[in-house]
């Protein structure tokens, strides 16, 4: 894929966001459901944007908001509210919304009862955001080099792929990543695929990337 194609794939992914709602300001209403929360199992453990996760923090896991996005969490259950930032994936049950913190669980007081109506108000974020929250995609990771050169050469013999930098441990890396999927499913056989071709990979979500580099 060249640099072209590249950004203009990535275009289209912004595009699909920003038209599946109108853009959010600060104090927009960006989702309602249910709240759950996650603590003493996951701390210390690694979180989908490479941080550490932090029970005592007040972070939150949501499913497609950009890294970083700050909300406001208000139970609707008993009107109090919390503001957290966006650090993890999650929650993977249908009906539920976001995956609090231990320490912002436990601000709105839904610690107990494990699961509580909310609303999420956008506080701000460093990447556009939609009123109304656009479907996960995913794509298929297949190698990652320190060395760009390195990532667009083995990028360049597969026809669709594409190369990203992400940011781990504090050093850039390049990730080489094939195809865009709205479902897992989709994506998981296209990975079978390109096992059948000789290639290794595993599924990742779309919203998680950081910025293309070719």
């Amino acid at each position: 894929m060249t640099r072209s194609a590249a950004s203009r794939f990535f275009l289209i992914v912004f595009a699909f966001f920003l038209v599946s709602g109108c853009a959010a300001s600060r104090g927009s209403i960006i989702d309602t459901g249910v709240a759950s929360w996650y603590g003493p199992g996951f701390h210390g453990k690694t979180t989908a944007n490479g941080e550490t996760y932090d029970q005592n923090a007040m972070t939150a896991a949501h499913r497609t908001l950009p890294f970083n996005t700050v909300v406001r969490v208000v139970n609707l259950d008993n009107g109090k509210s919390v503001t957290v930032r966006i650090n993890d994936r999650g929650p993977f049950v249908d009906n539920r919304v976001i995956d609090l913190s231990y320490a912002a669980a436990r601000e709105i007081d839904m610690v107990n009862s494990g699961l509580a109506r909310v609303r999420l108000q956008l506080v701000s974020s460093e990447a556009p955001v939609s009123r109304r929250q656009g479907p996960e995609l995913f794509t298929v990771q297949l190698a990652s080099y320190n060395q760009k050169a390195q990532a667009d050469e083995f990028a360049a013999g597969i026809r669709g792929a594409f190369v990203q930098s992400a940011r781990v441990d504090g050093r850039t890396v390049y990730r080489v990543y094939y195809g865009r999927y709205e479902s897992r499913d989709r994506a998981e056989r296209a990975m079978r695929d390109l096992n059948r071709r000789g290639h290794e990979g595993f599924v990742k979500q779309l919203q998680n990337l950081s910025h293309v580099t070719r």
